[in-house]
C-alpha cells in the first residue's frame, strides 16, 4: 500500500489496463498530496492520505448546481468543519 493507496491492486492480466490502474492512482496520490499541502495550518496539515479521504472526502452534502458553481451544504454536525472551510478556501471557493 502507499500511503492509504492501493497501488498493489493489479490484477488485470493486460499491461496496459495495470498500467492505467497503476497511473491512475498515483495521480490520486498527487492530488491527495495537493490536499495535504492546502490543509497547512489545520489540524489536518500532517494526517496520512487515508485519513483524509475518508474524513474529509466521504462526507454526505447537498449539492445545488447551478451555470456557473456548485454549492456544498454540509451538514451542521460535520467533524473537521473548520479544516474542511480553510481547504476549500485555499482551493479556491468562495463563501455565500
Amino acid at each position: 500500500m502507499l500511503d492509504g493507496l492501493q497501488i498493489d491492486r493489479t490484477s488485470c492480466s493486460l499491461f496496459s489496463a495495470n498500467q492505467f490502474r497503476v497511473l491512475l492512482t498515483a495521480a490520486a496520490y498527487v492530488l491527495m498530496q495537493e490536499l495535504r499541502l492546502r490543509a497547512a495550518r489545520t489540524a489536518c496539515a500532517r494526517t496520512r492520505v487515508s485519513w483524509l479521504r475518508d474524513r474529509l472526502l466521504k462526507l454526505g452534502v447537498h449539492v445545488v448546481r447551478s451555470a456557473r458553481r456548485l454549492v456544498l451544504h454540509l451538514p451542521r454536525a460535520t467533524p473537521h468543519l473548520d479544516a474542511w472551510r480553510h481547504i476549500a478556501l485555499e482551493l479556491g471557493a468562495r463563501t455565500g
